[in-house]
């Protein structure tokens, strides 16, 4: 893993304006036609960890973040500020942002985050199939605030600033538990904030931890219903229709969650030096052959070609 590095500093004055701008393009950052860095020291560390979370440290003068960019994959970002002032305008209301206060929206919905003064903000940009698995109501996701003066959202702040005071000397290796900690502290912030309501919640959030669970044992080839269903303390009978109550099925859920991790690998250059099939086997499947089918069904590409174009 190597980090991308950008400092105005690199560039003539005159130059400096544009090469922000490009940089801001490089992090999929619609620059509003509010001030942007100018003249000003700006500066960009980002670093891509395992699982395709971008993790961006950026530096520099008031400006605005607006709009919406329709070339932005899927996934939810989340930014922390981590000094000076700003605003949130979701369209609907605007919302003072703190300093360790965290933004958030899925990618493709329109905001605008205001930075009234010069600033420092850490950055993430979570894809949503390494995400949604793990929250109650994935669709619910808006754009908005998780003021961090109290509870779970407090201690997600601190996990962030000491993420954004480490990321400059982080190797592949120690990014991952930190994606694995923000993927988990997210979801347990946004499910006080998106959790359903009703008779829906409890049957909602089992089907949550249920998903959790999947995840922890997708690496076991003989994985069934029956497994999953012991672990959970139910029947396979009442399993079946909780997935069925979300208009899914479990075999399907579980094979699309493997083709998933395995279509992270491949794409992966830390996986580089792993075979296709060790890849395949890593994460349940029992063929090679089968694992390719099913791949090339899912993604509409042969698992060869997908790493070739990938990496």
């Amino acid at each position: 893993m190597k980090a991308w590095r950008f400092s105005t500093d690199q560039h003539p004055p005159a130059e400096r304006r544009a090469a922000w701008r490009e940089a801001m393009t490089r992090l999929r950052l619609p620059v509003g036609p509010g001030l942007d860095a100018g003249d000003e020291a700006a500066s960009v560390i980002s670093l891509v960890s395992p699982m395709g979370m971008e993790v961006s440290l950026v530096e520099a003068g008031a400006q605005e973040i607006s709009g919406r960019n329709p070339d932005q994959p899927a996934a939810v970002w989340l930014a922390m500020l981590l000094e000076g002032a700003a605003r949130l305008d979701d369209g609907l209301e605007t919302v003072e942002v703190a300093a360790g206060d965290i933004v958030l929206g899925p990618t493709g919905m329109a905001a605008a985050l205001s930075l009234a003064t010069r600033f420092r903000l850490l950055l993430i940009t979570a894809p949503r199939v390494a995400l949604d698995h793990r929250l109650v109501a994935p669709k619910a996701v808006r754009v908005g605030r998780l003021a961090a003066a109290h509870g779970v959202n407090h201690v997600f702040s601190g996990l962030l600033r000491a993420t954004a005071e480490a990321l400059e000397d982080l190797t592949d290796d120690q990014l991952r538990p930190v994606e694995l900690a923000v993927t988990e502290f997210l979801a347990a912030c946004l499910a006080t904030e998106i959790a359903p309501r009703g008779p829906a919640a409890a049957r909602a959030a089992q089907l949550h931890r249920v998903r959790q669970t999947i995840e922890t044992l997708l690496a076991e080839p003989d994985l069934s219903l029956r497994r999953v269903a012991e672990a959970e303390g139910v029947s396979p009978r009442y399993l079946q229709k909780l997935f069925a109550g979300g208009g899914e099925n479990f075999g399907a859920y579980v094979r699309l969650r493997r083709l998933e991790r395995c279509r992270l690998d491949l794409s992966s250059p830390r996986y580089a030096g792993s075979s296709i099939s060790t890849i395949c086997f890593r994460w349940g499947f029992n063929g090679s052959a089968h694992f390719s089918r099913a791949f090339r069904r899912q993604y509409g590409k042969s698992p060869r070609e997908y790493r070739r174009d990938g990496l």
